[in-house]
């Protein structure tokens, strides 16, 4: 039951070229940042990437990104990250939007074994060429499938050794749903602590879904966009 791992190094054991990962992360909270930075250290190329965010230029995804490691991006929200607007407009990258919503009920879709789900989100633009419609009533809705992927990489707040989580503020946006998703889920986590430190009602990933778990070191609390209030 001891799911722990030495470090991220022996956490993405098994990663190789051309596989597909799940990243947590909204915006810049929550991202599993250890992992990442061992991704880029390990060289593994062709990766698609689903993940609600690219990053931004020096860190999170950016830095896969800039070391042309990722082949295809699957998210909702590209954020203010130059060079990935760079690789898509010039057709070195792959790039699939999806509306934020439809791309959480996919990814929780394969994490409950629902292979595909009707939705309005998208009907009638881009998103929904070349789909299945159907009318609920009366009303259009595109076939969506679900997500999985071969390893899904998270990041919380406070885990335990059994691979049990939980999430702080909007860290828990997209990161429950893929640790559900991946044939292999690895969880790096602020704080590491014993089986029974956590209170069994708030935990937001039981570890049945959890594979392999380490406590992450050197964590940023980086800001997309700051905004203050004009001084008076």
């Amino acid at each position: 039951m001891n799911k722990v791992v030495q470090d991220a190094k022996a956490a993405i054991q098994g990663i190789e070229d051309n596989m597909t990962l799940m990243l947590g992360g909204f915006g810049l909270c929550g991202i599993p940042e250890n992992s990442i930075q061992a991704l880029v250290d390990a060289g593994v190329t062709g990766l698609t990437c689903i993940s609600n965010n690219a990053g931004v230029d020096d860190f999170g995804l950016g830095l896969l990104l800039q070391k042309r490691q990722i082949r295809k991006m699957i998210s909702s929200y590209v954020g203010e990250n130059a060079e990935f607007e760079r690789q898509m407009l010039s057709g070195e990258l792959e790039v699939d939007l999806i509306p934020q919503g439809s791309l959480a009920a996919r990814c929780q879709a394969g994490g409950s074994g629902v292979p595909a789900f009707f939705t309005p989100a998208g009907y009638g633009t881009e998103v929904g060429a070349g789909k299945e419609v159907r009318y609920f009533d009366g009303k259009p809705h595109i076939l969506e499938h679900a997500l999985t992927a071969d390893f899904a990489i998270v990041k919380a707040w406070k885990g335990d050794r059994f691979g049990n989580l939980i999430y702080k503020g909007t860290a828990r946006n997209f990161n429950p749903l893929m640790a559900m998703a991946g044939k292999i889920t690895i969880a790096e986590v602020e704080e590491l602590v014993e089986p029974g430190e956590l209170d069994p009602n708030f935990i937001h990933t039981p570890g049945i879904f959890v594979q392999r778990i380490f406590q992450g070191k050197d964590y940023e609390k980086r800001i997309e966009q700051r905004t203050v209030r004009t001084r008076s």
